[in-house]
């Protein structure tokens, strides 16, 4: 990036004043950046930032996303230079790796190759028994370096103002008063709250209100007057920024994910550039109101020390750590190479003709890999297919009587319609009857909850009504009822609960949707135009390679999750629906490929449906590992026999992926029905942390024919994708899987990761600890401190070892090498993550045989498991 912004490094403490009147230094301070390129190293830094999606759709993300233009290593530097952040584990974590023999000294020996060390294993070894980091070059604020003087918390002191400010400011419905400043921006608000909080005064910090009344009536002045008057160096300008939202890193990710959503409809949402410029506010205040000689040679090294290169111990020893990580990943490497290329999976990759006994379409998720090799481990008859959760449905979604669509579909790509939930079978009058009873059920609900939690009345209620709440609360406690309505049926009368469905027609139900992710934001599309499905069929079925020899059932298996008082559930549930089941989903694609005349125009192009062929949708609570069956009305009559075989194998497949996951959830038990039982009794269980482990080991992501890995025991670690390259006529799927389920796999991927190497900056901590803020934002861990992002340690960690092993992505594609550059050259986002080793793509050549990992100079080279 060309900076011509001249910021001079002579500029010192001894100029802080500053006063909101002298509008000559304002104007040469807008000048600064008007005329060169302020503005454009604020946008950088703020791209650096990684949206956080809110509890009712926690999408996973990887945190270094907005890093992916680095080198894996290099993103290690910025990332520690920038918040002294790692991008590996503690050296000893690789040693217990070492000595259990999970890392191999043959391992060890070629990723110093690869690296280019000139280094023995015994070296190594030795090099890291001493585990003695030198220190990092970490850019440090203003608030770090007082602290450092006076011993005071100053960076948690300002992280905790802003956090309790945010979270009142975008709060969605939890706060009893709102704040009185929401619809001015988020930095104006946030000078009205600052000149009457009175917690600076309690520290020390006088004057405030005159420090925030001089402060320029614009954000970006604000941020031009902090980088002139704090001295920051034209090259470092883009670090310190960067070092500053990562400071306050989860409402910087939170403002972040507001901007994302109106970039996606091309619009523009500004509050991560306001918060970057209340907290550099604060730099400057407590720069002003503490100054003294010492702070201010303090911060004079400070600022020359942002300007030095690292040390060549401090890379030698980040090289080394590297090496380790390498080494780590090659022996997960070397074991699935060596069972994907196995010569006796050469000779069985052509399909059998003989018609399935069924077809199971699942997600893509780890999970289902362990459901679906117990499916075919009960029933070898059955087709199971792996494709992306959302099935190919494009579209926003909107519940009975709710006001706004949620995406159902990954986040990187826009809805091309909207779908309503419907009831079956009703009339208008019967529809409008029943949102309106759900809307006062649902206001009803909320104003008891208001009175109960109310100032005036909590004490009095729990004294007068508590006792009342005894069955309740041993109901909730035991597991025999659900602590809170679920909210996919709250405020549903129990009778029309089972004719809720999607439908695919152009209803509104009267009532004005005011937001739409579509790029049509004027005239948004309402059901799948009739002209349209056709061609979204035709799509769905060429994707999941799925044009012949057609099973009389063919199940569409989204998947969803059943735990209570976890603010993270949606996390569980499908990422490719944006965080929500895959129910919705699977019964629209059902829908679709069951109406007559979508058939007879697939017919038309050559993909011929049987008559008896029925698309049945279903849902597998990856909880619970049981699969329950939805629209089948009327199969009895044409396909009773069938329905009662396919409900037999999936109890017992169900049966068999719980015994398998019931070691990894500390049950010990041998009994079938012991297990069954104890796993029902946690998705109950209000106090149990370890629901299920959801993703957690998820390492590798497959796109090639079932035939490829039928018989291997992955241990559901692995991403499955059906995908038969001859059946790809342009290549257009392989282009569709590499440019959305390999990345959301990779996002996935990098959360857990990131999660694990640092759950202080990119987890969220100890989930017993967690508060909900703002409704569904997000949480805190306690009662403050900055908003938490990506996932608890309860999550990843046992209490005893980590569950998950932080490995980047292993992308295998059974598809030509040409095809596979072509789409890598054609998509900037692939290229990034493929070129700077965000994940490792390798091919596999059906054709000759063999194994071939794309480097970074775009060679492909032959691996074997040795």
């Amino acid at each position: 990036m060309n900076r011509t912004t001249s910021i001079p490094l002579h500029s010192t403490v001894r100029t802080m004043d500053f006063n909101a009147d002298d509008t000559d230094a304002i104007s040469r301070i807008r000048v600064v950046y008007n005329s060169a390129s302020l503005k454009a190293v604020v946008e950088s830094a703020c791209q650096r930032i990684v949206p956080l999606w809110p509890l009712n759709a926690f999408v996973a993300v990887s945190p270094y996303f907005g890093l992916r233009h680095q080198d894996f290593e290099q993103a290690g530097e910025t990332l520690a230079r920038a918040a002294g952040s790692p991008l590996v584990m503690p050296r000893r974590y690789y040693q217990e790796q070492i000595s259990t023999g999970r890392i191999a000294r043959t391992d060890l020996e070629q990723s110093l190759r690869q690296h280019g060390l000139a280094l023995d294993t015994a070296t190594l070894e030795k090099a890291i028994a001493s585990d003695t980091s030198p220190p990092i070059g970490q850019i440090a604020l203003v608030s770090n370096v007082l602290e450092d003087l006076d011993g005071t918390s100053w960076t948690g002191f300002v992280i905790e103002r802003i956090s309790q400010f945010s979270a009142a400011y975008f709060d969605q419905g939890q706060a009893i008063w709102p704040m009185p400043w929401r619809k001015e921006s988020l930095y104006e608000a946030w000078r009205h709250f600052a000149e009457i909080d009175l917690a600076p005064g309690m520290m020390g910090l006088r004057e405030i209100r005159s420090a925030i009344a001089a402060l320029p009536d614009l954000p970006m002045d604000t941020i031009a007057l902090a980088l002139q008057r704090l001295s920051i160096p034209t090259d470092r300008t883009d670090d310190f920024l960067h070092a500053t939202l990562l400071n306050i890193g989860g409402w910087a990710a939170w403002t972040r994910y507001l901007r994302w959503e109106q970039e996606l409809v091309g619009g523009q949402e500004d509050s991560i550039v306001d918060l970057l410029a209340i907290r550099l506010a604060w730099e400057l205040i407590l720069f002003n109101t503490r100054q003294t000689p010492k702070l201010e040679d303090a911060w004079r090294h400070a600022v020359q020390t942002m300007g030095q290169a690292p040390a060549r111990s401090t890379q030698a020893h980040m090289q080394m750590d590297f090496v380790l990580q390498t080494a780590f990943e090659l022996g997960y490497q070397k074991k699935i190479i060596a069972e994907l290329a196995n010569p006796a999976r050469q000779a069985i990759t052509k399909p059998d003709p003989v018609r399935p006994a069924v077809q199971a379409a699942f997600c893509i998720d780890v999970r289902s890999e362990v459901f679906r090799r117990g499916l075919e481990t009960v029933a070898p008859t059955v087709q199971t297919v792996g494709f992306a959760g959302f099935f190919g449905a494009f579209m926003e979604y909107v519940p009975l009587g709710a006001s706004d669509a949620r995406m159902h579909m990954p986040v990187l790509l826009t809805p091309g319609y909207r779908v309503h939930e419907h009831i079956h079978g009703a009339s208008d009058q019967e529809v409008g009857k029943a949102i309106n009873r759900r809307h006062q059920r649902l206001h009803s609900a909320n104003t008891w909850k208001a009175f109960k939690s109310s100032p005036s009345s909590c004490f009095s209620f729990v004294e007068s009504a508590g006792l009342l709440y005894g069955p309740k609360l041993l109901g909730d406690s035991f597991g025999w009822s659900r602590t809170v309505p679920h909210p996919e049926t709250k405020g549903i009368a129990s009778e029309l609960r089972n004719r809720l469905a999607p439908t695919l027609e152009a209803v509104s139900h009267g009532h004005e949707i005011t937001q739409t992710r579509q790029k049509s934001t004027q005239n948004p599309t309402v059901g799948i135009p009739m002209e349209n499905r056709g061609a979204s069929a035709e799509m769905i079925l060429k994707a999941m390679s799925m044009t012949s020899n057609f099973a009389r059932l063919i199940l569409l298996v989204g998947h969803g999750s059943s735990t209570v008082n976890n603010p993270h559930a949606t996390g569980l549930d499908c990422g490719a629906c944006a965080g929500q089941t895959g129910e919705v989903s699977a019964r629209v694609i059902a829908a679709l490929l069951n109406d007559p005349k979508v058939r007879k125009e697939l017919a038309q192009k050559g993909i011929s449906i049987p008559s008896d062929t029925r698309f049945v949708p279903a849902l597998h609570d990856t909880t619970l590992d049981k699969i329950t069956l939805f629209d089948i009305e009327g199969l009895e009559s044409t396909h009773a026999p069938d329905l009662k075989q396919l409900s037999k194998w999936l109890a017992q497949a169900g049966q068999l992926a719980r015994m398998e996951r019931s070691h990894l959830l500390g049950i010990s038990n041998p009994s079938p029905e012991i297990v069954d039982s104890l796993i029902h009794e946690r998705s109950r269980d209000w106090s149990q942390v370890f629901p299920e482990w959801g993703l957690a080991g998820n390492a590798a992501f497959i796109a090639a024919p079932r035939s490829r890995t039928t018989g291997i025991d992955l241990s559901g670690r692995a991403f499955l994708h059906d995908y038969e390259w001859r059946k790809d006529e342009g290549f257009g799927v392989l282009e569709l899987i590499m440019t959305a389920p390999m990345v959301v796999a990779n996002w996935i991927n990098m959360q857990y990761y990131g999660s694990v190497v640092d759950n202080q900056r990119f987890g969220s901590g100890n989930k017993v600890l967690h508060n909900i803020v703002g409704g569904a934002i997000g949480v805190f861990e306690g009662n403050g401190g900055d908003l938490r992002v990506g996932l608890p340690l309860q999550s990843l960690h046992d209490g005893k070892r980590w569950v998950h092993e932080p490995l980047r992505l292993n992308v295998f594609l059974e598809a030509p090498k040409a095809e596979i550059d072509r789409i890598i050259a054609k998509h900037e986002l692939v290229r990034e993550l493929v070129e700077n080793r965000w994940l490792f793509l390798f091919q596999i050549d059906d054709e000759h045989g063999g194994i071939y990992q794309r480097n970074t100079d775009g060679q492909w080279q032959r691996m074997t498991p040795n």
